[in-house]
């Protein structure tokens, strides 16, 4: 499995705008939480898990969402494809699967991402693996102002 982006449709009336992912199934999010990032081009990556899936959804600005499956969580291979999304609040939902590694980087001031697990807090911080942010670095071509 690799990640999947399930576009946003979207259908407009006098009334205003309904955007949509009717695709996408949340069935397995038991928690969402959202980040915003002070600095434009910040980089909050490298963070994988066995178990826990995720889903990525831009709220406000636009941003360069990237995963790699992680091949071995102990020491993962530094060649691995790396999968590159940018996004925008009318992309849509980007399914992440087990066994991966994401980040994300803003491209604007005005910011936000949201985020649904599969697993609740207590579960996920046993499977919580986190690569620095160069480890696979997708970023640098963008001129980064700070990694985290």
């Amino acid at each position: 499995m690799k990640p999947k982006l399930y576009l946003s449709e979207s259908h407009s009336d006098h009334r205003g705008k309904v955007s949509f992912s009717n695709e996408c199934d949340l069935t397995k999010a038991v928690r969402t939480y959202k980040v915003t990032n002070e600095k434009i081009r910040t980089v909050r990556a490298w963070h994988g898990h066995r178990l826990e899936e995720k889903w990525i959804s831009v709220e406000e600005g636009e941003f360069l969402i990237c995963a790699v499956k992680v091949n071995d969580f102990e020491k993962p291979n530094k060649k691995q494809k790396i999968y590159k999304f940018t996004m925008n609040s009318d992309s849509g939902i980007l399914h992440i699967p087990c066994n991966f590694a994401n980040g994300a980087m803003n491209f604007t001031n005005k910011n936000s991402i949201r985020y649904f697990s599969s697993l609740k807090l207590e579960q996920s911080k046993d499977d919580d693996f986190r690569f620095d942010s160069r480890y696979w670095d997708p970023w640098s071509e963008f001129n980064p102002n700070l990694y985290e």
